[in-house]
């Protein structure tokens, strides 16, 4: 391995030439595009959508902000953007704005040139600390991010408090010859966000009470929430006329692709100890899908991606618990763990005023029957269920626990007549007990869902109730038990 040059004359003399951070992503993103490389790994639904702009944005050395509701990866996006940095970068040792070593914006590094010339030290930085990110909140101050004097500094140094090197720098020096990311661009109060200016436009900084200008070399990245506009702040127009791209992302628009982000980034990974099985994953995701389109939660909130993750993760621990409990040597993912894992949903869903109404417990189990609708109308046909409806028309009850294991559910399962040959000639996965068991249950919720027999919330199946004829002189309908 060639040593890299530890000195200004040694790096003069390899031939190095600096870029600007801009140029610098334009050209790694160039190299990918022509290698056919991923561009921006684990970020899935977007390819036809947003990268495409991102790139543009990127090609036009564009500062960007990414507009999207929450749980859209609008952070993961930026995160991915420090890979387009070189893998590492030479700065003058010691000074705190990663000083280019043929031109130091600061005075230290000013003073190191011209005291130590081809002998000032160089050090390398690696891309990762290049990437510098700010969650904006209302108390960041235009010291945070710009800087300010430093008493302190200036007494341990001797220095006036005139001087520059008496200058405590913010996070935008410190960032300098990166990329800087604000997250929550509103958050940031007005004149915060005005100290950007300079930054976005002239590419520098001053710093308060001080006639110094600081020639800052920056990538500028943004995300914000729309909503956030008028619930916690707003970002001040001439802000935003010096942003050179607005991005805005989306929930996935496809289940599959929702699918892959869920499996991607929950943590089920529990061995061979918990099956995941195909079709109780898709209900899961459907949960999330018919909740961004429900009218009782609101929209203008949106509903994370981070919903389907911790539902599923909670399911297959609810599936590990019980096998557990029954000592199984493995357990599938079944209906009852979704309805388990009711907590990690409803934590997740800003209601409107009907959905308050109802209670956020109530409107996620619609949810999870609905979404199991969807699949059991895709797989089953209810006037091939006759058999099975019967059972229960005639008094019979089943009663599912999702602390059972799937052999007693199973035995349970054979009492009701057609209910496991249905399972068996359908197009789900079926294979071993656990299956058999979670597709049963999506027949049983499936009937339930359209109304040919009743479930409780503990589980059990029954009849459905009975429409009574109106009493004499009432109108509509009333039911009961029968």
């Amino acid at each position: 391995m060639t040593q890299r040059p530890a000195t200004l004359g040694e790096l003069r003399a390899s031939g190095y030439r600096p870029r600007p951070v801009k140029e610098e992503v334009r050209d790694n993103l160039i190299g990918r595009l022509r290698s056919g490389e991923t561009l921006f790994p684990g970020i899935v639904g977007y390819e036809d959508t947003v990268i495409p702009g991102l790139v543009n944005a990127l090609l036009a050395r564009h500062n960007i902000i990414l507009l999207g509701l929450r749980g859209q990866a609008k952070t993961r996006i930026l995160r991915e953007l420090g890979g387009l940095l070189d893998e590492r970068i030479p700065v003058l040792a010691g000074t705190e704005t990663n000083d280019d070593p043929f031109r130091p914006v600061s005075k230290t590094g000013r003073q190191l040139v011209e005291q130590e010339g081809d002998d000032a030290p160089v050090a390398w930085i690696e891309r990762d600390s290049r990437y510098v990110e700010k969650l904006a909140t209302p108390d960041v101050t235009v010291a945070d991010l710009v800087g300010d004097v430093d008493p302190i500094r200036a007494a341990r140094g001797g220095h006036l408090l005139a001087d520059e090197l008496s200058i405590h720098y913010g996070l935008l020096p410190r960032a300098n010859r990166g990329i800087f990311a604000v997250n929550e661009l509103p958050d940031l109060s007005g004149k915060v966000q005005v100290a950007l200016f300079n930054v976005l436009q002239e590419g520098d900084v001053q710093i308060k009470g001080y006639p110094v200008r600081l020639p800052l070399d920056l990538l500028v990245v943004f995300t914000a929430n729309p909503e956030d506009y008028t619930a916690r702040g707003k970002i001040i127009t001439p802000l935003k006329d010096r942003i050179g791209a607005e991005i805005h992302t989306h929930y996935p628009r496809r289940i599959e692709e929702g699918m892959e982000i869920t499996r991607q980034e929950a943590w089920v990974d529990r061995g061979a100890e918990v099956t995941l099985t195909p079709f109780v994953v898709e209900i899961i995701e459907r949960v999330a899908f018919l909740a961004r389109e429900d009218k009782r939660v609101d929209r203008r909130s949106g509903v994370s991606q981070r919903m389907p993750i911790s539902a599923l993760e909670t399911a297959v621990s609810n599936a590990e618990r019980r096998r557990l409990l029954v000592d199984e040597a493995s357990a599938a993912l079944r209906l009852a763990d979704v309805y388990a894992a009711l907590p990690a949903i409803t934590g997740k869903m800003e209601l409107e005023y009907e959905g308050e109404v109802q209670g956020a417990e109530a409107v996620a189990r619609d949810l999870v029957a609905a979404a199991t609708r969807e699949v059991f109308d895709r797989s089953f046909d209810v006037d091939d269920l006759e058999e099975t409806v019967s059972y229960f028309e005639e008094g019979g009850v089943l009663q599912i626990g999702d602390s059972a294991g799937a052999e007693a559910c199973l035995e349970g399962l054979r009492a009701v007549p057609g209910l496991l040959e249905a399972v068996e000639s359908s197009d789900l996965e079926t294979g071993g007990q656990g299956a058999r068991v979670a597709a049963a249950e999506v027949v049983l919720e499936g009937l339930a869902a359209h109304r040919k027999i009743s479930r409780n919330e503990a589980g059990a199946f029954r009849r459905a109730p009975r429409r009574r004829p109106p009493s004499p002189g009432q109108g509509g309908f009333t039911f009961g038990e029968g």
